[in-house]
C-alpha cells in the first residue's frame, strides 16, 4: 500500500460532512460509502503501479467487498469488544471502526439502554452536540469503551498509595455494620414501594434486625443481609408521617416536607433549601446514601427542587465529603413487550448534575416489583463504603 493511501488513512475525520442529526444512522452510511469509494480507488492506483502484491492489505477481502449497507448491518450486530476485533484485522476496518459517526451513532442507540452508570465512566453528554469539525480530537470510541456497562471491568479502578491506607483504616472503622441514609421522591410517588417490598423478600436481600427507636416519626432504621455475611442498617426518611403522606397522594397534592427548609421566600426560580436539624444528626451519623428517584416518564415536575433538595441532603458540612451516593433509578413495574418507559440513568445523572459532586456516585436502575437492579447498586455501595465484599 502506498504512502499516501496511509497518510490518508491516518487523517480521515470527514469534516465536510454537516449531520443535521448528531450520531444518526444515515449520516454514518454517507460516511462510509464516501471512505469505501476513496479507499478502493486508492487501492487500485496503488496496485496497478506495482505494489500492491507486497501487502496483505492492496486486496479487498470478502468483507471489505460488501456494500456498505451490509456491512453496517453487520457491525450493528457485534458487541463493542467484537467491532474492536474487528478493526485489529486490516488497515480497511482499523479506520472504519474508529470512524467517530460509528461511535456518536451507538452512544444515541445504546445510552437510553445502559442500567447503571457512574462517577468514572461517566460520559460528556454535551459533546454529542458539537459538530465533528469543532472538536476533531474528542475519541468517541474511547468514550464510548469506558461508559458503556458491558465494557467497563468489573472491579474497581486501582487507587493510589494513600488512597489505599485511607481504604484500610476505613475497613477497620466499619467493623460494625455500615450505616446508610435512604431518601428521595421514589419512595413516596411511585404506585409500588421499594421499602415494601424489601421487607418481604428476603431471596434478595433478608431482614436482619428492626431497630425499634424511630426518628422523628419520619423515618426509621432497618437492618439487612448482603450475600448472607454483610450487615448493614438503612436508616429511611420520608417527608412526612404516614397520613400526611398518604392524605396527600389520595388529594393528588405535593406533601410538605419535615426534612428541609427553604430558604429566602421561594419566589426564585432557583430553589435553595437546608435539612431540619434532627437530619443534620443522622447525615453526620452515616457511611454513605442512597437516593430513590422517581424514573417513570410521567413522573410529576418540580426537578430544580428535587436538584436543591438532593444538594442540601449532601451538604459536605455534614460529613465527608468521600462517602459514596447511590441513586436508585426506580420504575414501579416493568412494562410488558419491553416497552422502554423510564428516564435513562446517564439523563437522570445529568438532571441531578451528579458530576459537580466530590462524593464517589452511582446510578442503578432498579424495578420495585421485581427489586431487579438493587442488589448490584447496594454491592457497589458497601464496596465503595470500605467493605470487602
Amino acid at each position: 500500500m502506498t504512502l499516501a493511501l496511509d497518510d490518508w488513512l491516518a487523517s480521515w475525520r470527514k469534516p465536510e460532512m454537516s449531520e443535521t442529526q448528531w450520531g444518526s444512522e444515515s449520516a454514518f452510511r454517507r460516511s462510509l460509502r464516501q471512505f469505501r469509494e476513496k479507499y478502493f480507488l486508492l487501492s487500485r492506483n496503488a496496485a496497478s503501479a506495482g505494489t500492491g502484491g507486497q501487502d496483505e492489505d492492496a486486496a479487498p477481502g470478502v468483507l471489505e467487498s460488501l456494500p456498505a449497507d451490509i456491512q453496517f448491518h453487520l457491525m450493528k450486530l457485534l458487541s463493542p469488544r467484537d467491532l474492536c476485533r474487528l478493526g485489529g484485522t486490516c488497515r480497511y476496518w482499523r479506520s472504519v471502526v474508529r470512524d467517530p459517526l460509528l461511535w456518536r451513532y451507538f452512544f444515541v442507540r445504546d445510552m437510553p439502554l445502559w442500567s447503571s452508570i457512574d462517577h468514572t465512566s461517566m460520559p460528556r453528554v454535551e459533546a454529542l452536540d458539537v459538530p465533528l469539525h469543532e472538536d476533531p480530537d474528542h475519541d468517541f470510541m474511547a468514550e464510548y469503551l469506558r461508559s458503556s456497562p458491558a465494557c467497563r471491568r468489573p472491579c474497581r479502578p486501582p487507587r493510589q498509595g494513600h488512597g489505599a491506607v485511607a481504604s484500610f483504616l476505613q475497613s477497620l472503622y466499619l467493623s460494625a455494620e455500615p450505616r446508610l441514609l435512604m431518601f428521595g421522591p421514589g419512595l413516596e410517588q411511585l404506585e409500588v414501594s421499594l421499602m415494601n417490598v424489601l421487607m418481604r423478600s428476603p431471596h434478595v436481600l433478608p431482614v436482619a434486625g428492626i431497630p425499634r427507636r424511630q426518628i422523628n416519626g419520619v423515618g426509621s432504621g432497618v437492618s439487612f443481609m448482603f450475600r448472607d455475611q454483610h450487615k448493614f442498617n438503612i436508616l429511611v426518611l420520608y417527608s412526612n408521617n404516614s397520613a400526611e403522606r398518604e392524605r396527600a397522594r389520595l388529594e393528588r397534592q405535593s406533601v410538605h416536607s419535615r426534612l428541609f427548609v427553604q430558604e429566602g421566600d421561594g419566589q426564585t426560580d432557583s430553589p435553595a433549601f437546608s435539612i431540619a436539624p434532627f437530619v443534620q444528626e443522622v447525615c453526620r451519623a452515616v457511611d454513605g446514601f442512597i437516593y430513590v428517584a422517581n424514573a417513570e416518564a410521567e413522573r410529576a415536575g418540580g426537578l430544580e427542587v428535587e436538584q436543591a433538595q438532593f444538594r442540601a441532603m449532601l451538604d459536605p458540612s455534614w460529613g465527608q465529603s468521600s462517602r459514596p451516593v447511590l441513586v436508585l433509578s426506580c420504575v414501579s413495574r416493568e412494562v410488558p413487550g419491553g416497552t422502554r418507559t423510564r428516564t435513562p440513568c446517564v439523563v437522570l445523572a445529568h438532571q441531578l448534575d451528579l458530576q459537580q459532586l466530590q462524593n464517589p456516585w452511582m446510578v442503578q436502575d432498579v424495578v420495585c416489583e421485581s427489586l431487579a437492579g438493587v442488589t448490584d447498586g447496594i454491592g457497589w455501595l458497601l464496596g465503595a463504603c470500605g467493605l470487602r465484599l
